[in-house]
């Protein structure tokens, strides 16, 4: 019989604020962290709400006790933040012995930094040398890496808006064949002009709070942050004499590939996706009592994710867009979104879609309106990204 694979710690930075605990409270108290941009230079900085993290990358650094001038872009910090909660929530502070490994997930790198240098780069003016090396994504792991001494397995996964949903993956799978001891999954992503630019020419930002699966949606909001799981073998965890938070009991990658930027709206790729991670955690539909829905606000990717599971669920579980808390923080997204269902489970409830009006009338689905207790043994946590690379992860009850 196959030994459960489990999530032993958890950590987490976003606009709502730094930790599980407060994230849970923003939560629950259906308060969202959308506002103006304060520290991001940007032509469209009071055009659109955004989930920034209103604390500044010389102050992040200064928390940290690192040095300025050391090359360690905003996108590393929030993740140095993020991953050392989610290793003292573990308990694996010192990991001697034990073959560790971190896969990490990031879409900008380092772009938050070198923009700024751009124009000065085409000059030939100034020395910006100190950043030359972070717009490839791998130099944020690495420096992860370095900074906890992870030396065993390290890698990174950048499939846009589902990379941290499939960096659980691959380490789940990593520790269940026994290539690793742990792994520890996640994400981070700062904001950037060039990804508020990339979206605002797709037309796909809202000018106010969006409202995911609500009739009137008109886009997303975009965010920033950071979030890690701890994934080992339950046995591991219990000779490590840690108990572990949820069992890791279902996941699916599916790539439909029906367009660059676009979801079938049908929503084929999403239920594909959400039923074989069914198939591997040998559950049925019935059995997910809450889905932490992509639920991005945008015209296509609701329509999509409603059609799909109304197709698969029939009378469809309570279901929420956690996005128009935090906005959307892109590679960050799928493993903030876990940490999130697994918050739900652990504190058996389930978490209120701000904003809502009037469902889709294709679907007239209507999501959870409020926060409220429930009983849950079984939830899923849903991540689709450009190319169609879909992500559906179900995490249990121990």
């Amino acid at each position: 019989m196959n030994q459960k694979i489990v999530v032993s710690g958890m950590g987490i930075y976003t606009a709502l604020g730094k930790g599980l605990q407060t994230n849970f409270d923003s939560l629950s108290s259906q308060k969202h962290a959308l506002t103006h941009l304060h520290f991001l230079q940007t032509a469209h900085a009071f055009e659109f709400p955004f989930g920034e993290i209103k604390v500044s990358t010389s102050d992040l650094l200064q928390t940290l006790e690192l040095p300025v001038n050391n090359g360690y872009t905003r996108t590393s910090l929030l993740g140095i933040a993020a991953l050392e909660e989610a290793l003292s929530n573990a308990n694996l502070k010192h990991h001697a012995g034990l073959k560790v490994g971190i896969i990490n997930a990031t879409t900008v790198g380092g772009m938050c930094e070198v923009e700024k240098y751009y124009f000065k780069m085409l000059e030939n003016d100034g020395d910006f040398s100190e950043f030359s090396d972070t717009i490839d994504c791998a130099d944020c792991t690495h420096r992860l890496a370095d900074y906890f001494k992870i030396k065993d397995y390290v890698t990174t996964i950048s499939t846009a808006c589902s990379s941290s949903a499939n960096a659980i993956i691959l380490g789940t799978r990593l520790v269940r064949q026994g290539h690793l001891d742990i792994a520890i999954c996640g994400g981070t992503d700062a904001l950037t002009r060039f990804t508020i630019n990339g979206f605002n020419a797709l037309k796909n930002i809202d000018k106010q709070a969006c409202k995911p699966f609500d009739e009137a949606r008109n886009g997303l909001n975009l965010g920033e942050g950071a979030a890690y799981l701890v994934i080992e073998k339950e046995t591991t965890c219990l000779q490590r004499n840690h108990q572990p938070i949820a069992e890791a009991r279902g996941y699916c990658n599916f790539n439909e590939s029906f367009h660059a930027t676009a979801p079938n709206p049908k929503g084929e790729g999403a239920y594909q996706v959400m039923k074989r991670a069914l198939q591997k955690a040998h559950l049925v539909p019935t059995d997910i009592q809450y889905i932490n829905a992509h639920g991005t606000a945008t015209l296509t990717n609701d329509e999509s994710e409603a059609n799909a599971m109304k197709r698969l669920f029939g009378s469809v579980p309570p279901f929420s867009s956690t996005k128009c808390y935090t906005g959307h923080t892109l590679a960050a997204a799928g493993a903030v979104e876990a940490i999130f269902s697994i918050l739900a489970l652990e504190k058996q409830c389930v978490f209120a879609n701000l904003n809502f009006k009037n469902p889709i009338p294709d679907s007239a689905l209507i999501p959870q309106l409020t926060y409220e207790k429930r009983a849950l043994q079984n939830v899923m946590s849903n991540s689709f990204a450009f190319g169609g690379n879909n992500a559906s992860l179900i995490f249990s009850i121990i």
